[in-house]
C-alpha cells in the first residue's frame, strides 16, 4: 500500500462536504424548500445553492444509491440550522463508517486497496 498523496481530511473537506451539500440542498430543494430558505439552512449563499442545483459544483463525487437515501431522509429531518448541522455531521460519519470515503479517494488516487489510515486502532 502507498502513502496517500492527499490526507483523509482533505478528501472529507475538498469533495466529501461538499457533495454531502448538494444531495441535501437537491433533496431539500425537491421538499419545495426555496434557494433562499436553502440557503439559510445550510449556511450557504443563494448563489452557491444554485451552483449546487445546476451541478455546477461538487461534482467530482458520486455517492451510492444508499448514500444517496441516506441523505434524503436526513433532509426530512431538517428543520432549522442546528438540526441542518446535527444532519451534516450525521451523514459524515455515516460516510466514514460505511467506508464510502475510502472508496472514494481509492477512486482518486492507485495503491490504497486495502488501506485503513482512517480506522487504525489505537
Amino acid at each position: 500500500m502507498e502513502i496517500p498523496d492527499k490526507h483523509p481530511q482533505e478528501i472529507e473537506v475538498w469533495y466529501i462536504i461538499p457533495a454531502v451539500r448538494k444531495e441535501l440542498v437537491v433533496a431539500l430543494k425537491e421538499k419545495g424548500n426555496s434557494q433562499k430558505k436553502i440557503a439559510e439552512l445550510l449556511n450557504l449563499t443563494e448563489a452557491a445553492v444554485s451552483q449546487y442545483i445546476q451541478s455546477k459544483r461538487a461534482r467530482e463525487v458520486l455517492f451510492s444509491d444508499e448514500v444517496k437515501q441516506y441523505i434524503k431522509e436526513a433532509a426530512g429531518r431538517i428543520k432549522d440550522k442546528t438540526t441542518a448541522y446535527r444532519e451534516l455531521q450525521r451523514i459524515i460519519q455515516h460516510v466514514k463508517k460505511t467506508k464510502t470515503i475510502c472508496k472514494i479517494h481509492m477512486g482518486m488516487e492507485e495503491g490504497l486497496e486495502g488501506c485503513d489510515i482512517c480506522f487504525m486502532k489505537e
